[in-house]
């Protein structure tokens, strides 16, 4: 039933299939990638356009990846010399992105459309070997703006922001659900939490059989999962990883190899800290946020009942950021030696702005002490406070501190 939620990147796919280029579709497993393409092959076939599909999940359908000749043989018999041809699951493939190449370098009057979980094949060697002939489309578990609309039954689409300032009981309970189920297709759609939790299980096992073993051949499952509830129980606090090397008993490089593959399969969202001081501020140790609140809770034992709401608050509030903002703007963090700290500053070209995430129904527009420094220090023209109610405006010096709503960043663009 995964049909019945829409999701946003199906619009600008959609766009994308005029266009010769590799449409290239990545992200984590079961984010609902297969979903879009079968949605994407329908409504071609429903303007009686042909298409071809295979998954390399699928041993009869991988069968036909042996060499391109023999594809282009299966993919002539089923359609044609022309159409459109989805590719699910295709990381599976090895050299992917040199057979991929090879296929689209030969002219013919195909559409490939492609996706493929987070292999370390399809975010390095693939995008390598298809520079200038792909476009790259990432889908993550639900945004929480697709999530509530789905809940609401797509009533309020393009109003959220008022809904959620009207019905603020409606809007504490979306909040509170997402919070701790994330937002993963398949648990969205589970009605009882018993099947959220099944699925999530599911999921994860799945993850670590068919991403991390097949990826790094994973000899110490153990130590791999416990930096997994590691990280998860310290979401929102710079990581040392020395700290972590001795906790876990694996190497300290053992440890960033780890965690480049959570990154890279699209568990783990690193953000670096922001800095010109380096004597005074913190300049190595990185931050790791989940791309799914959902798989956090699940590594800590909180699935359902969030315990640590301050610091998923700042995890859910990322990607509302990440969203917003243009792709030149890198997100950071702010510490210093002395114990200042901002959660989040964007950065692009020369401007910055510092951005303050509070789990509160703020009443009065107060500045804490943190963020008071690094306007001191920075003099940006802007700061942003994200809380749970107040929106109003007041300045400091020579910068507009905005309070906001975390349900005002749905209109709220950060330029």
């Amino acid at each position: 039933m995964e049909y019945l939620i829409k999701r946003s990147l199906l619009k600008d796919l959609e766009e994308h299939l005029s266009q010769k280029e590799i449409t290239l579709l990545i992200g984590p497993r079961q984010a609902g990638k297969t979903t879009l393409l079968l949605l994407l092959k329908g409504n071609l076939e429903k303007e009686k356009k042909k298409t071809a599909f295979f998954n390399l999940d699928i041993e009869s359908d991988r069968q036909h990846f042996s060499s391109q000749e023999k594809l282009l043989r299966k993919i002539k018999l089923d359609i044609g010399s022309s159409g459109y041809v989805f590719i699910d699951e295709i990381q599976r493939k090895e050299n992917a992105g040199i057979f991929l190449k090879g296929l689209y370098d030969m002219q013919l009057q195909y559409k490939f459309i492609v996706s493929g979980s987070g292999s370390v094949e399809l975010k390095e060697k693939i995008h390598e070997s298809l520079a200038g002939r792909k476009r790259v489309f990432m889908l993550t578990t639900l945004s929480f703006k697709e999530f509530a609309d789905f809940r609401t039954g797509y009533k309020y689409e393009n109003r959220l922001d008022e809904f959620f300032d009207v019905e603020t009981f409606k809007a504490d309970a979306l909040l509170e659900e997402y919070f701790n189920f994330g937002g993963y297709p398949r648990v969205v759609l589970s009605e009882t939490e018993k099947e959220k939790k099944a699925a999530m299980d599911e999921i994860y096992q799945s993850y670590l059989e068919k991403d991390v073993s097949y990826l790094i051949r994973l000899k110490k499952e153990e130590s791999f999962t416990n930096l997994v509830r590691l990280i998860a129980s310290q979401t929102g606090s710079p990581v040392n990883y020395s700290e972590l090397s001795s906790t876990l008993g694996i190497s300290a490089k053992t440890v960033k190899h780890y965690l480049w593959y959570l990154q890279k399969t699209f568990i783990l969202q690193k953000v670096s800290p922001f800095f010109r001081n380096a004597r005074k501020e913190i300049t190595k140790s990185p931050i790791f946020y989940f791309i799914d609140l959902g798989l956090r809770n699940y590594a800590t034992a909180e699935f359902g009942r969030v315990q640590q709401v301050g610091r998923v608050f700042q995890n859910f509030v990322l990607p509302l950021l990440s969203e917003k903002t243009a792709a030149a703007t890198t997100i950071h963090f702010w510490r210093t030696k002395d114990g200042a700290e901002v959660d989040f500053v964007l950065s692009y070209g020369d401007t910055i702005i510092p951005v303050e995430v509070k789990y509160s129904k703020l009443k009065q527009p107060k500045v804490e002490k943190s963020l008071k420094s690094f306007i001191a220090k920075y003099s940006p023209k802007k700061a942003y406070v994200i809380n749970l109610s107040l929106e109003q405006e007041v300045q400091l010096g020579k910068t507009k501190v905005r309070f906001i709503p975390y349900y005002g960043l749905f209109s709220t663009p950060f330029s």
